[in-house]
């Protein structure tokens, strides 16, 4: 490093340590390590990214430093400790309910001419399947989804021979890579009762397009949850990080947050997010303010890159609580071709997995005279 560089850096650390100490109460490693890394990648590009990075250890959060001007040799996620400044609103917009499936009703809100492109993710659905309906045999290829029941339960089976059932509170990542056909379809709950939830689609790394099919199930009692501002905020960590409790692992091979949050009246939430991802909010319940704008029910909020991360709000004049999920992702720089459910970059593969799912090859093997048990209910 040069001299001029390293007296740069001396002086600027001389100054924050002055300035945190008049607008934060601390002298914090932290947030001079994250100040200092946005000055050098800003004025100095060759020292390269961040250099402070979270570590998701189970046990803890903790902060690691790597050796400037050296790349790492794993994949890291940077996280700022000390939300600094929020990321700014790009758009809001209503998610508006449609028909799906087969007697399903969606709220969409990634996937449609309002949101489109927003790597890595490729569809938000908040679904509602009632007795008579639900997602019979289809093919997937090329994407991974993630279902999360917030009423109900949710049968699964597909031509490998898997079955399962998830019920309110549960989740399913399933990774379709070269071929899967399946089906979800209801519970039987005898009740009549409807089904609720959301299915989340997050495009697959190229590399990754053509792996092998695989389910993971997380069951509500196995989500961490955190509890902050007197308690007036709870956070179930589905995947990622908030206030020093960390998710289970090795969830989805695209990395993603997903956060669900309820906030009482009067509780205000500063949620970091990692450096770089792509991020929205989508409303379940009640109103939030977010950036002095009130958002309601059904609505989802894109934020741009920049910024630490989120801040989100209940007004004490609410008569209600409000629940949101708040999801991040990685975005993959590589193009997105997209057919009903094959998701793949070139036109070209996309035809090829139309032709695969046809002729029963390629990973569609046993796509031939198969159908699932639980699509039969629709006969």
């Amino acid at each position: 490093m040069r001299v001029f560089d390293q007296l740069a850096i001396g002086v600027l650390s001389i100054y924050l340590t002055y300035y945190c100490r008049k607008h934060y109460s601390t002298t914090s490693t932290d947030v001079l390590l994250l100040l200092r890394d946005r000055f050098l990648s800003t004025f100095y590009p060759a020292a390269g990214a961040a250099t402070t990075t979270i570590a998701n250890n189970p046990a803890t959060s903790t902060v690691t430093t790597s050796t400037l001007f050296e790349a790492p040799t794993d994949q890291v996620i940077y996280v700022p400790e000390v939300m600094l400044s929020a990321r700014k609103i790009v758009k809001a917009f209503e998610a508006i309910e449609q028909a799906e499936g087969a007697g399903a009703r969606v709220r969409r809100s990634v996937g449609t001419p309002k949101l489109k492109n927003f790597s890595p993710f490729l569809m938000l659905d908040h679904f509602t399947i009632g007795d008579g309906a639900g997602f019979p045999d289809h093919p997937h290829r090329g994407q991974e989804t993630i279902t999360y029941l917030l009423a109900g339960s949710i049968d699964h089976e597909d031509f490998a021979g898997n079955a399962g059932t998830i019920h309110a509170g549960d989740l399913q990542f399933m990774t379709a890579g070269r071929g899967i056909m399946h089906a979800e379809m209801p519970g039987v709950s005898g009740d009549g009762s409807l089904i609720v939830g959301l299915q989340l689609w997050v495009d697959l790394p190229t590399e990754l397009k053509f792996c092998e099919p695989r389910y993971r199930d997380l069951r509500a009692e196995e989500i961490p949850h955190a509890k902050t501002d007197d308690e007036k905020v709870y956070i179930k960590i589905i995947s990622g990080t908030s206030h020093g409790v960390d998710s289970v692992r090795d969830l989805a091979y695209t990395p993603v947050w997903i956060l669900d949050v309820t906030i009482k009246p009067g509780g205000k939430l500063t949620q970091p997010l990692p450096v770089g991802w792509n991020a929205f909010v989508y409303m379940l319940a009640g109103n939030v303010v977010i950036e002095e704008q009130k958002v309601k029910q059904f609505y989802n909020v894109v934020f741009a890159q920049e910024g630490d991360g989120v801040e989100v709000r209940v007004e004490e004049s609410e008569t209600e609580e409000a629940r949101f999920i708040i999801v991040a992702g990685k975005p993959l720089d590589q193009p997105v071709v997209q057919h009903g459910p094959f998701v793949l970059n070139t036109n070209e593969q996309v035809h090829q997995a139309m032709m695969d799912f046809r002729g029963h090859k390629n990973g569609f093997e046993r796509a031939k005279g198969w159908r699932s048990e639980i699509g039969k209910r629709m006969d």
